[in-house]
């Protein structure tokens, strides 16, 4: 690929950004390793941190960047980015990983006016796509934009909240949307999110779905905001507004989850009030010529990131290996794809590109959960994997045969 064509998926000022991330090399044994971006430069650091958890670990994750002698020259970024996007990457080139491993991922929702309301559709509509149009219309007349200015758990939003009850209108989305209590839930699980080039899965029994695209915070042991990357949260909108009991099958799915292209560090020129003005962009592009785009900032978003960080993690609960936190999507398609009032849905081959101008571009093509490849590689077979690579003191045997 040309060097302007791989630009994009890097960002724009790559010079400056602080970048780690995963990728699956080739070697004695294969496996993966965690790596550091410089300049046009891959560089392998799992000798000094055998998994991303390790290097968040640190107070200061960039003292262990400060310098790269010594350790291991992977590739070109380029050549590293090419192939991890190409339609059949070489098994024998290093190619992108998602840019987590050890760490839970969980994720907010309902976080933007936008997307409060298509949840609540969802739900009047129990999941049933040709009904969304009318929905929409009605609550649109009834409501208008008046929530958009609401700050959860104001004494404005329980002023909105008894206006709604009153109407007949309120909703369990409308209770983490403007209530005091944001919605986090187990997005996926450990280990179990792709990266940049790999397939994403839909649920092969939905019919209404789409795509996610948001900032994910990337939030240490201690409970700091370290830094942030791209990921798609992949939706089922005909599962959840079934009922919200089938949360988990809507969302926890093979390669449902995607996150990527790197990890950006937080340091004294991208700083947490940089995260906040985030631009995000989404382009789905269907094998039909389908295309669909939308843009929005993360300044839209109803509750400050520390709160959504604080409200995953403190006295009340602890994760000790940290936290992959998706802050919630900006964006509701509805464009029609196929017929008028029905909006969008994904059919297999989509290619589903998220960007942002300081994060790069984190590429996904579509196709079913049952057709991605397995995944097979979690944490039992990272722990052996890093042992026979030399980067773990003890092996770690089978617990059974």
């Amino acid at each position: 690929m040309r060097k302007k064509d791989i630009d994009q998926f890097l960002p724009h000022d790559l010079a400056q950004a602080q970048l780690v991330g995963r990728v699956w090399q080739r070697g004695r044994v294969p496996g993966p390793s965690v790596v550091a971006v410089r300049g046009g430069a891959v560089y392998d650091i799992t000798a000094r941190v055998p998994t991303m958890v390790a290097l968040l670990e640190y107070d200061d994750p960039l003292s262990i960047l400060e310098s790269l002698d010594g350790v291991p020259y992977l590739g070109r970024l380029d050549a590293i980015m090419a192939n991890s996007i190409a339609e059949s990457p070489d098994p024998e080139l290093p190619h992108l990983l998602a840019p987590c491993d050890l760490q839970a991922i969980k994720a907010a929702g309902v976080t933007f006016a936008s997307s409060l309301m298509e949840r609540v559709i969802e739900e009047r509509c129990r999941g049933d796509l040709t009904k969304a149009a009318t929905v929409r219309h009605e609550l649109e007349e009834k409501l208008g934009n008046s929530l958009k200015d609401v700050t959860p758990g104001s004494a404005l939003a329980e002023k909105a909240r008894e206006l709604l009850q009153a109407q007949g209108l309120w909703s369990q989305y409308l209770e983490v949307g403007i209530g005091p209590m944001a919605e986090i839930f187990t997005k996926s699980q450990p280990m179990s999110a792709v990266g940049t080039g790999a397939k994403i899965g839909l649920h092969p029994d939905s019919v209404w779905n789409n795509p996610e695209p948001e900032v994910v915070l990337v939030v240490g042991p201690d409970g700091r905001i370290k830094g942030c990357t791209l990921g798609n949260d992949v939706n089922l909108r005909d599962f959840e507004g079934r009922s919200a009991l089938l949360l988990g099958q809507a969302k926890d799915n093979n390669a449902s989850c995607a996150i990527g292209p790197f990890i950006r560090l937080i340091d004294g020129n991208f700083t947490l009030d940089r995260i906040r003005n985030l631009v995000v962009t989404l382009k789905v592009c269907g094998p039909d010529g389908f295309k669909m785009k939308g843009q929005s900032s993360l300044n839209q978003i109803s509750r400050p990131l520390e709160s959504l960080a604080a409200q995953l993690m403190g006295r009340h609960h602890q994760y000790p290996d940290g936290v992959m936190l998706f802050t919630g999507t900006m964006f509701s398609p509805t464009d029609d794809r196929d017929q008028k009032d029905r909006g969008f849905t994904h059919k297999l081959g989509d290619e589903v590109w998220i960007s942002s101008p300081d994060l790069g571009c984190l590429y996904n093509p579509v196709t079913t959960s049952d057709l991605a490849p397995r995944w097979t590689f979690g944490t039992m077979a990272l722990m052996r994997n890093l042992a026979a690579r030399g980067f773990v003191k003890n092996s770690i045997e089978r617990s059974c045969e």
